[in-house]
């Protein structure tokens, strides 16, 4: 430091002594009564609504959960008159596989993860950990370690509305994590957040116990309410879209319907 800004920072810093009107903040600032500086009421965790957990969660029968493994998550989405159909930018980022069963529904406070730890306690084998992030897109929420403690709890794989890390031992498990992307940027385990209760993500409610269907084409959930019913259309319409795609496959088809619609429609055709 030159003679000139030495002399600058002393003066300076003997002013700030001399000048009455620079508060001093340890002498202001409020202390409890053991003389430790007090935090405000606003920033303790409370009990309820962001903060708990529900232990019950129903799950659809298993015979239910096979059906709905047998279907692509378009077909699914077609069935639900594409209503129920989550944001494309969540995709397969560990691997290929496909994802079907029961949500397990975790909401994190952003940046965040101590409730998705907790929810390795909760979940049983055949389980679809779903994560609300609260639109965090700074932190990653799950790495190698979640992941590989969820293997061995039998887990079959996450649907994130957030972000990952730690990819390459995110692979190794073999689970199928679904996300927006990947960062080094690590979460904290503070709180607060929910477990077992409604949340949203990729634009679309999930109620904890409905079905989620995941590939690579898209991620699809369906009520539990509705489930059996959404099912039995699948079946029925089955074998009618194997056929349809059979001959469409042998150059076999009609475009009439088309004309039928824009005619329906009122449509100008010079």
């Amino acid at each position: 430091m030159s003679k000139t800004k030495r002399t600058l920072h002393q003066d300076s810093f003997q002013a700030g002594v001399n000048n009455p009107a620079i508060i001093d903040l340890s002498k202001t600032t409020p202390k409890s009564e053991a003389g430790a500086v007090a935090k405000p009421k606003s920033s303790e965790l409370m009990p309820g609504p962001g903060f708990r957990v529900s232990t019950k969660i129903t799950r659809p029968p298993a015979n239910l959960i096979r059906a709905y493994s047998r279907f692509e998550a378009a077909d699914v989405s077609d069935m639900l008159n594409r209503m129920f159909t989550m944001s494309a930018d969540i995709r397969n980022k560990s691997n290929e596989k496909p994802l079907c069963g029961p949500a397990l529904t975790v909401k994190l406070f952003p940046g965040d993860n101590l409730m998705l730890h907790k929810a390795l306690d909760l979940a049983v084998p055949g389980d679809v950990v779903v994560v609300d992030t609260s639109e965090s897109n700074r932190n990653a929420v799950l790495g190698d370690l979640i992941a590989n403690k969820a293997k061995h709890r039998g887990i079959a794989g996450f649907i994130i509305d957030g972000l990952i890390r730690d990819l390459d031992g995110v692979k190794e498990t073999g689970l199928p994590v679904y996300a927006k992307g990947v960062t080094a940027f690590g979460p904290l385990h503070r709180g607060p957040g929910e477990l077992n209760f409604q949340i949203s993500c990729g634009g679309i409610v999930v109620h904890p116990g409905d079905i989620i269907t995941a590939d690579q084409t898209g991620i699809t959930v369906v009520r539990k309410d509705f489930a059996e019913t959404i099912a039995m259309r699948l079946e029925m319409e089955r074998q009618r879209m194997e056929d349809y795609v059979s001959n469409v496959k042998l150059g076999i088809f009609s475009n009439s319907w088309v004309d039928d619609q824009l005619s329906a429609d009122g449509c100008l055709i010079d």
